[in-house]
């Protein structure tokens, strides 16, 4: 069975997707590589900044030796990663698009939520893209001080201030979770929008993608 290389900018990411992996697709392979810096260089400099580090990691790691694929689950980086996929000759997807994908179907007017200011703008163009011709109202929200908190380790008050912002969003269809590290806070709203997030759809296309010809 051919793998599935997971790009991650956090270690926190990698017990999530195992027990997704564990729960959803049991017998899949999945390869972790966590790099942290591109979502540091990427905040300060910009998201295209990263695609030398980017390349050459995932070379490294051997994306493009062989069958399988990449899935990125920082959204931040998520375009820039996959604009590498004609260089790297395997298929790179990254894990907000399936979700995106969903958000459009959902109703035209969607609410992001986000816990860095850098994530913002490119969920904004990726729900754009997965729109098309579609008339989308995209409104986005920074839950302010829920970065803090992951960076600190408080995961239990990390998805509490997201699921707390979530549940107080009106005049919404659907409401996207624009980071991966936001999914644990879905069970916890409250309130009526329903609520998107990315792990588990992205992977599930991640490794369809793998397999396909």
């Amino acid at each position: 069975m051919t793998d599935l290389l997971l790009l991650h900018t956090s270690p926190v990411h990698v017990p999530v997707f195992d027990a997704l992996r564990d729960r959803n697709h049991p017998g899949a392979v999945l390869r972790h590589l966590v790099a942290p810096e591109l979502l540091d260089r990427a905040r300060t400099a910009g998201p295209e900044s990263v695609i030398p580090a980017l390349r050459g990691l995932l070379t490294e790691a051997g994306a493009g030796a062989g069958p399988g694929a990449v899935l990125v689950t920082c959204s931040t980086i998520g375009a820039a990663a996959e604009s590498l996929a004609p260089a790297l000759g395997v298929p790179v997807l990254r894990v907000d698009r399936p979700m995106a994908a969903a958000a459009v179907r959902a109703g035209g007017r969607i609410a992001v939520l986000a816990a860095l200011e850098s994530t913002l703008a490119p969920t904004r163009e990726l729900l754009a893209e997965e729109a098309g011709e579609r008339p989308v109202s995209i409104r986005t929200h920074l839950v302010a001080g829920a970065w803090e908190r992951f960076e600190a380790g408080d995961t239990a008050g990390y998805l509490a201030r997201v699921a707390e912002a979530a549940g107080s969003v009106t005049g919404a269809d659907v409401i996207v979770l624009a980071q991966a590290s936001m999914a644990g806070a879905a069970d916890l709203v409250t309130g009526p929008v329903p609520v998107l997030s990315s792990p588990a759809p992205g992977l599930a296309a991640g490794l369809a993608m793998r397999s396909a010809p």
